[in-house]
């Protein structure tokens, strides 16, 4: 007879379904948090319509769809599958299936971004009702590190296979698990990787330096592998083919370990050597007979070097000879040049002094013995002959004044350098009808007489060089302040020349260019002319403010230039 079961107290079980409803909640609670804090997208959709019933934050930051968005929608309309075809598939697997996964599915984001995503989808019951979860991974970046993987790895293939030095891997236990071709053609035979038949090295023979036999397992590799040796680095060994040729060679080893430090295999890189043994041994005999002629070779070094110094001593002194000569003619025509010049001098003074002052006073005297004649005959005309008289001697005067301003202007001494050049500016413009405007600095007074002489003479010869061959309008003479001492500047507005070529042109006639020259550089200066067309001819002169010493001062001959640089 069974007993009957006691009902609960109603109390009781209005405290039991308290209970399970709290439970109940809590779950929801540790579901929901879950749910929205997961680092994987998550989709809650209804079998029934296929449509999106809720969506993660992740999941909306995934696509870039707010959750309202999401919600309504199907799969396809936020593309995650191709079409509305491949839904309705998707969905007709997870009825017979109750699971449905995609390895890598093609996503893009609201924003236009494309990612690579994994896509689990399970059926399942929920308080009776079917539900349909979408758990959706970005493997966009693991697709890319795989992609970079394989690109490393084919680069390493193709380092592997197309490098110099031949290489080879064993495994722990010895056996040959890769190899390049290089190491074919240095062993003479290609091994079968993997095989316990080709164990440490896959060389026919091996042998040591010394020409003694080595085994395969007494080999370094068999050394590293058991750990006696950390690595192997630069031995050699020499290896015999199976056509019995034997090769020298270098290896290099070293372990591979895993991460609790054992020993896995090893890899050994090896190269060929022989070419630069037979070259050690071809250099030791050339050695040997290097040092049986040293002797020889010394005596004949000494032999070549006596005549060498020799030969130079006589270039040497041919050297100077021809320098001397050059020096020797430079300096007899520039006597003749000078002589030339002088003599010039000498005939305008002659001709000025003969035509102008000889006529001037021949015409005083003429009018002296007409004065004594008329004074007793006649003296009503006296007065005006004297005048006349009186206008020739004056005249005769100026022009004396003239030779002695031309031949040393005693301005310059008295006065300074500026009034000597407006006087003498003033007379030229006069005589030439060429406009001269003259610009000066004051300091430039504090020159020693030397240097103010030399650019009076600078002065004078170059504005007498645009009178004779520029055909000027119009010069500007400015003397301005610089740096570490004074400069003169003549411009003129008329014709151009080239300045070397016309040097060269006129050897005899050159005396005035570089006559000014010289007079500058004597006293420590430099001179140059510049001369474009359109623009006329500049004489350019520097003048140091300082003392000038004696040893400072430069030598020019007939070939330095004189174009400005």
């Amino acid at each position: 007879m069974k007993k009957k079961s006691n009902p609960k107290h109603p109390l009781a079980e209005a405290d039991e379904r308290l209970k399970n409803m709290d439970a109940f909640r809590a779950s929801e609670i540790r579901y929901r948090r879950l749910f929205e804090t997961a680092h994987d997208g998550v989709l809650l959709l209804d079998p029934g319509t296929r449509k999106i019933t809720d969506a993660n934050p992740f999941m909306t930051k995934l696509l870039g769809y707010s959750h309202a968005q999401l919600v309504g929608k199907e799969l396809f309309e936020i593309g995650l599958l191709k079409d509305e075809v491949a839904s309705k598939e998707m969905f007709r697997k997870l009825k017979r299936k109750h699971e449905v996964r995609y390895e890598d599915l093609p996503l893009e984001s609201r924003g236009g971004r494309h990612q690579e995503v994994e896509v689990v989808a399970n059926l399942y019951q929920e308080d009776g009702h079917a539900v349909i979860q979408c758990n959706i991974r970005d493997i966009t970046e693991r697709k890319a590190a795989e992609a970079r993987l394989r690109a490393s790895e084919e680069r390493y293939r193709i380092l592997f296979e197309l490098g110099p030095v031949a290489v080879y891997a064993c495994d722990a236990g010895g056996v040959i698990q890769d190899f390049n071709q290089r190491a074919v053609e240095l062993w003479g035979r290609k091994p079968v990787a993997g095989t316990a038949s080709n164990r440490y090295t896959g060389a026919f023979k091996l042998f040591r330096p010394d020409g003694s036999f080595l085994r395969h397992a007494q080999s370094p590799m068999a050394e590293v592998l058991r750990g006696k040796k950390a690595a192997e680095r630069d031995r050699e060994v020499i290896i015999e083919r199976p056509d019995k040729t034997r090769i020298h060679v270098i290896v290099n080893i070293r372990a591979l370990k895993n991460e609790r430090g054992e020993i896995t295999g090893a890899i050994n890189c090896f190269y060929d050597i022989t070419e630069r043994q037979l070259a050690a041994e071809a250099q030791s005999r050339i050695e040997v007979l290097a040092t049986s002629n040293q002797e020889l070779s010394l005596e004949i070094a000494q032999r070549k070097a006596v005549e060498a110094a020799l030969k130079k001593s006589e270039r040497h002194y041919t050297q100077l000879l021809e320098k001397s000569d050059l020096m020797q003619e430079q300096l007899r025509q520039l006597s003749r040049q000078i002589l030339s010049t002088q003599e010039e001098e000498r005939r305008e003074i002659s001709r000025e002094l003969h035509d102008v002052i000889a006529q001037t006073l021949t015409g005083i005297n003429v009018r002296l013995a007409a004065l004594a004649k008329e004074a007793s005959v006649n003296t009503t005309g006296l007065d005006r002959n004297i005048a006349r008289t009186q206008k020739l001697v004056e005249h005769s005067v100026d022009i004396v004044h003239r030779f002695a301003r031309e031949l040393r202007p005693a301005v310059l001494d008295d006065l300074g350098l500026i009034p000597a050049l407006h006087t003498f500016v003033k007379d030229f413009s006069q005589r030439t009808r060429i406009h001269v405007e003259l610009k000066a600095f004051v300091g430039v007074e504090q020159l020693d007489i030397a240097r103010r002489t030399v650019l009076f003479r600078v002065a004078q010869e170059a504005l007498t060089n645009v009178d004779r061959h520029a055909k000027a309008s119009r010069v500007e003479l400015n003397i301005l302040e610089m740096p570490k001492g004074i400069g003169m500047n003549i411009r003129d507005n008329g014709k151009s020349f080239q300045v070397d070529r016309t040097l060269n042109a006129n050897a005899g006639k050159r005396l005035g260019l570089l006559g000014m020259r010289e007079r500058v550089e004597m006293v420590g200066g430099t001179f140059c002319v510049e001369s474009t067309p359109g623009h006329g001819t500049t004489v350019q002169v520097t003048m140091p403010a300082g003392k000038v010493r004696p040893v400072a001062l430069k030598k020019s001959g007939n070939k330095t230039p004189l174009e400005c640089p």
